[in-house]
């Protein structure tokens, strides 16, 4: 199992630096940005020059707030400053904040994700290869790059592709067109069990592949002290107020919960939310632990459903360094 870290929402790009050689000189696989309060692929860039091993990634960037051709060109000038090292997660976010946030347009995310990854493939393909660009899809036409315009071709030319979801049908297009799947921290290894890699599995075998092709790559929340836990609370009452993640909490019985919290989210009564997080739906989310046994918990909660796993908490050089250097070697063992 890989052990990944995350930069924290609020980092400064004036930290990144020193973030990114920690993270590297504690030995964890891979380090992630997040399309929240920065600009995901300005952070990486910072990763990518000052650092030499780690692999580094969005999870996640928001492809329908981007052209596909634009993102083509981020992601193959990290792919080549990094030697390979640089992995394009993307996600789909819901339609709000698409229209609302981006100011872009939205429709079915499915179909859209489907032929915003093959643009993308087909763009690196005239790139790396020469060949002409002539790709039609419905949403994206693609067919004018001439030489002026496009970048030689790179040493490490597959930029991997992580799709991130919460329910069936993106796990199945995972499974099917992607080189990984991120799972939202908003799951139970039930979930993971019974209706994501199940999803995965489905889309693979459509298309003569073997699951195991497909990388999951899962958040978890992790409490380490009686306050991280409530903190905890209250992200699950956050994001379980959110529609689109009422599949999870339909299989747990909790539908009724994410709609009580959908309605106090609309009358923004944030404080009166945590209160209906109970700790059963609690620890079945999260895992509650120290530093001397989470490795333990997590191994127990996870083997055999994530290939990579990562805490849904800040890694911030100087603080608990030796603690987060153990837990990355005994999760590579």
């Amino acid at each position: 199992m890989k052990f990944d870290t995350s930069i924290g929402f609020s980092t400064d790009l004036k930290d990144v630096p020193a973030l990114a050689r920690a993270a590297e000189a504690i030995g964890v696989d891979a380090l992630w940005s997040s399309e929240t309060q920065h600009d995901p692929f300005l952070l990486l860039a910072l990763v990518a020059e000052h650092t030499r091993r780690i692999h580094f990634g969005t999870a996640v960037a928001i492809a329908f707030a981007r052209s596909p051709v634009v993102l083509a060109y981020t992601a193959w000038d990290l792919a080549k400053q990094s030697g390979g090292r640089f992995i394009l997660g993307l996600g789909t976010q819901v339609k709000p904040h698409i229209e609302r946030r981006f100011g872009m347009s939205w429709s079915p995310p499915v179909a859209r994700l489907r032929e915003f990854v093959l643009a993308l493939r087909a763009v690196w393909d005239t790139w790396q290869n020469g060949r002409r660009l002539n790709f039609r899809g419905e949403h994206y036409k693609l067919t004018l790059m001439s030489p002026f315009f496009s970048p030689a071709p790179i040493d490490h030319p597959h930029i991997p592709i992580y799709l991130a979801g919460v329910g069936a049908p993106l796990a199945r297009l995972a499974g099917e067109i992607a080189d990984g799947f991120v799972v939202h921290p908003l799951h139970t290894p039930q979930y993971l069990a019974e209706v994501v890699r199940p999803a995965i599995e489905e889309g693979a075998r459509k298309v003569g592949r073997a699951a195991s092709d497909v990388i999951v790559s899962g958040s978890i929340f992790v409490a380490l002290d009686e306050a991280e836990r409530e903190a905890v609370r209250s992200q699950i009452a956050f994001y379980a107020s959110t529609p689109s993640y009422r599949p999870m909490l339909d299989l747990h019985g909790w539908g009724a919960i994410g709609a009580q919290l959908s309605t106090l989210a609309a009358r923004r009564q944030w404080e009166e939310m945590p209160a209906l997080v109970a700790d059963e739906m609690l620890d079945a989310i999260a895992i509650s632990a120290t530093w001397a046994d989470v490795v333990d918990r997590v191994q127990t909660r996870y083997a055999g459903l994530v290939d990579r796993i990562g805490f849904y908490r800040p890694f911030v050089p100087g603080v608990e360094d030796e603690q987060w250097r153990a837990t990355a070697q005994k999760l590579h063992i």
